[in-house]
């Protein structure tokens, strides 16, 4: 039960680094979140910040959910009594957890879609890959990233129920799947309400003055 409580730990607080944040203040000197969209994300700061600024952004985000399920799968190797499976999805859902809730940043957050992209490939590279094409496919067709986002969280789940091959540590990833889904798509509640009104943001490359 330690080992389980630890890894949940540690991975919370690796997704409490909100890169978002840092990089921000560091190239643009304000706080992503009091600009635009108000979130922690790497959309975000493609708008008020710049390119550069959201593609390191958005680098380190994924590389949060890597470093997490990395982490938790060297300890499923070497820690004894313990399930593998279950250590690697308690490691995911914390850092997403931490990157939404982070308790270095006053708990205000991103949405988690990056590092849940993270997470995804390392878990099941083949599953990773048909989300993120079909995640890509959606904003380029609606440029709107958070539909992308919410249908690639959705169509998650469904994968795992068909694919059961390449998976990082074997395993039943139905519920968790479902979990994950869930918290990323109430994580973007608010757009929701704004695609069903045709209010939503469209993506665009240009930084906003505001």
């Amino acid at each position: 039960m330690l080992v389980y409580v630890l890894i949940g730990i540690v991975s919370y607080l690796i997704g409490s680094i909100s890169f978002s944040v840092i990089i921000s203040k560091k190239m643009a000197g304000f706080d992503v979140r009091e600009k635009g969209s108000k979130n922690a994300g790497s959309t975000n700061v493609l708008r008020t910040v710049g390119k550069k600024a959201a593609a390191i952004t958005l680098v380190c985000d994924i590389l949060k959910g890597v470093i997490a399920i990395l982490i938790a799968f060297i300890v499923g190797k070497i820690a004894k009594d313990i399930n593998p499976a279950l250590l690697v999805q308690i490691a995911a859902i914390c850092v997403v957890v931490g990157h939404t809730f982070p308790i270095f940043f006053k708990f205000k957050g991103g949405k988690g879609v990056a590092t849940s992209l993270g997470i995804i490939l390392l878990l099941n590279w083949q599953i990773g890959l048909i989300c993120l094409v079909f995640a890509l496919i959606l904003m380029i067709l609606t440029r709107m990233v958070s539909l992308g986002s919410i249908s690639a969280a959705i169509l998650f789940p469904v994968l795992t129920i068909f694919i059961t091959e390449n998976y990082l540590v074997p395993g039943n990833y139905i519920v968790f799947g479902i979990l994950l889904a869930a918290f990323v798509v109430y994580n973007h509640r608010a757009n929701v309400k704004r695609i069903l009104t045709g209010t939503e943001n469209k993506l665009s490359f240009k930084k906003e003055n505001n």
